[in-house]
């Protein structure tokens, strides 16, 4: 059963999640907007959608916002929850309705994408660092599993749209200061000149961090160059640059350490200088035509380069790094039929990446020498999808929606260090993988929608995953977790009130889940689980007045182990570590028509346990945040913008990542307390 909220979470509801229905103004007492979504591939309006997705403005990313980390914005997402935003090294964890939660570092098992290109790699895993969030105009997110769409590793998807200049022309300058020695600046210009319009996004951001040997230092460039060819075809190429010299990690604390100073590293953190580079080169071409033939073409290419280093605060096999290269591609083709009577919509699709890794690893002593090469290889993944879905309207108010797909999934290490001890770990593992989904929607009148969809997914082990605790490469016995997810939900605007819902009960019922167990001091992981993940979710917008709104975004659920066993312990029953199972985020804001804006928001976390017996317990709390700004109008086209933030006003101790079954007790990293930042912008 659920349990119950505190009677305090009841009482403070003087906050909200931002507008998660795409609100682009203030409405009261008119209807809104048509919005359409696009993140389920096959472009429908939102209310013709028989699925639970949320869509973040513009507005809600960057308004008063640092725009550093995803969590800024998803944090007011319903089932959506972020971890680690202030360890730059290990990178932000994010879990959808429980996927991705068992990630030690970085993301697993959710599907990213960045103005069509997968920022998911073809065996799973992803980063975020490269994402520009100061020209991010849309992020939408659909919660819930959504393998026919994106293959592989789609327990939940986060598709990030940037600016290409056509809606946004001029130039931005802002710079913003703050504590734990936050400092950023970004640039930004874009425009449209006859058939040519382009967007250019540069930041650089420093930060000293709330921890001790927590700094990062990052440069981004995100730029669009867009050529119309006629009025139906249009060219695209994009290029993402990001420079990370160095992003610091600190480790996690046990709960002495964390009693003795909140502020401290790892002991291994600071005698290893633990820290992390990444030099990343990305280039994508897209080519549209509206006017092929009676549909429509979308053909997109990519090629990416990473270079990564890393050393991790042990002592032992910790130096680590890799040279990647990263590339892919995908064709759609939609189109609009009658079938017999009826209007059918469907897209059809292929899917191309490939991924291959050139990783080395050494041995470092207690006084952080490196030392000996201890592994060798090239890791090789290759994802292929065929895909198609339709969209049949069996009267004006009714919407089935039918999915299928077909993947394979390779993937290949060659081991060219062989010691007598180790091995050789060269091997091969394909899999093909049929994923499909069904959706009925009813929209009961214009502005309401109830739906219901079922669909599954499936997610491989990543390559750090596949070791074999027999010793040689992959491990024999492993194999994809399935997921299966069915959900009802419903959606709408209440006009007299002005007042928009969105309302969703999941049931996800995961078998085969991938899971880590401890052997001889080394993490392997085997199918030893089956989990069941239930849940509401709940976000209500009320526009209170012209100048008020209030949003709110409820989660409740229930995360835990059906059947779940190592070689040496049984769990069933028992809660899957790192997921609370309530978090309520609201948000009131007061805008005036001059630009003047204030946000005061709250932020519940539900109680969590660190492990999987359910033995370590991470307390709730409450997080209270405030931002506000304000404008003035230079000249005729200058304009100067200022505005500054408080998070966690009431200096709240908490945990801005807890780590799963963290070894001696490590299971701690604490979060900052109160701190303050602010910042000026200057558009012309």
């Amino acid at each position: 059963m659920y349990k119950l909220l505190p009677p305090s979470l009841l009482l403070a509801s003087c906050a909200v999640s931002s507008p998660l229905w795409a609100q682009a103004e203030p409405v009261s007492t008119q209807a809104l907007p048509t919005v359409e979504v696009s993140a389920p591939r096959l472009a429908r309006e939102l209310y013709a959608t028989p699925a639970a997705v949320s869509i973040l403005d513009r507005d809600a990313i960057a308004q008063g916002q640092q725009r550093v980390r995803l969590d800024e914005s998803l944090v007011r997402v319903p089932g959506v929850f972020v971890q680690n935003r202030d360890n730059f090294a290990q990178g932000q964890r994010i879990a959808i309705r429980g996927f991705g939660a068992r990630a030690p570092f970085g993301v697993r098992g959710i599907t990213v994408m960045v103005d069509g290109i997968p920022y998911t790699l073809p065996d799973g895993q992803a980063q975020l660092d490269a994402i520009d969030l100061d020209s991010a105009e849309r992020i939408e997110v659909i919660r819930g599993p959504s393998s026919v769409l994106y293959g592989n590793a789609a327990g939940g998807v986060i598709d990030v749209t940037t600016a290409d200049g056509r809606d946004n022309p001029g130039t931005r300058l802002r710079v913003g200061v703050g504590s734990d020695g936050y400092r950023k600046a970004a640039l930004q210009t874009g425009g449209a000149q006859g058939e040519w319009s382009h967007h250019v996004s540069f930041s650089a951001l420093n930060m000293d961090g709330y921890r001790d040997q927590s700094s990062t230092e990052k440069y981004l460039l995100n730029a669009k160059l867009r050529r119309e060819l006629g009025s139906e075809r249009a060219l695209t190429a994009i290029v993402n640059l990001l420079e990370n010299p160095r992003s610091e990690d600190p480790g996690a604390l046990n709960a002495g350490e964390v009693a003795s100073g909140r502020h401290q590293a790892a002991p291994n953190a600071l005698a290893l200088d633990s820290h992390q580079k990444v030099d990343q080169q990305l280039v994508g071409l897209q080519y549209e035509d509206l006017a092929a033939g009676p549909g429509e073409l979308y053909i997109k290419g990519f090629i990416a380069r990473r270079d990564f280093e890393q050393q991790l605060p042990y002592v032992g096999d910790s130096r680590l790094g890799y040279k990647r290269d990263y590339m892919g591609a995908s064709a759609e083709y939609h189109h609009d039929i009658t079938l017999g009577e009826l209007p059918l919509s469907y897209v059809a699709g292929i899917d191309v990446a490939r991924q291959s890794d050139e990783r080395f690893r050494n041995d470092v002593n207690a006084q952080g020498a490196v030392g000996d090469q201890v592994a060798d290889e090239t890791q090789k993944a290759t994802s292929a999808g065929v895909f198609a879905q339709g969209d049949l309207d069996i009267t004006e108010q009714v919407t089935l929606s039918l999915g299928a797909r077909f993947d394979r999934v390779d993937l290949d290490i060659d081991d060219r260090y062989i010691a007598d001890e180790d091995g050789d770990q060269s091997g091969e593992r394909t899999y093909n993988e049929w994923s499909g989904s069904a959706g009925l929607s009813y929209r009961y009148r214009p502005q309401h929608q109830v739906y219901i969809n079922t669909g599954t997914a499936f997610e491989t082990p990543t390559f750090a995953e596949f070791a074999n605790p027999a010793g040689g490469g992959f491990n024999p016995s492993i194999e994809p977790q399935k997921a299966w997810n069915r959900e009802v939900g419903m959606r709408g605007y209440i006009e007299p009130l002005a007042m928009d819902y969105d309302v969703a009960l999941f049931s996800v019922r995961v078998r085969d889940e991938l899971v880590p167990y401890d052997e001889g001091g080394r993490t392997f992981y085997q199918n030893a689980g089956d989990t069941n993940r239930d849940g509401l979710e709940v976000a209500l917008g009320w526009q209170l007045a012209d100048q008020w709104r209030l949003d709110s975004a409820l989660t409740l659920a229930r995360y835990e182990f059906d059947r779940f066993s190592t070689p040496d312990e049984r769990f069933d029953g028992k809660r899957i570590p790192g997921l609370p199972e309530q978090t309520w985020v609201n948000q009131l804001t007061w805008e005036s028509s001059a630009h003047r804006f204030a946000t005061l928001e709250t932020q519940y976390t539900g109680d969590m346990v660190a492990d999987n017996a359910n033995e370590t317990d991470i307390d709730s709390y409450w997080l209270v945040n405030l931002r506000a700004g304000d404008g003035w109008q230079l000249g005729r086209d200058t304009r100067l913008n200022a505005y500054v933030g408080v998070r966690n006003l009431f200096d709240q101790e908490h945990y801005a990542n807890v780590r799963l079954n963290g070894t001696y007790g490590r299971y701690y990293e604490p979060a900052p307390g109160r701190s303050v930042y602010g910042g000026v912008e200057m558009r012309f």
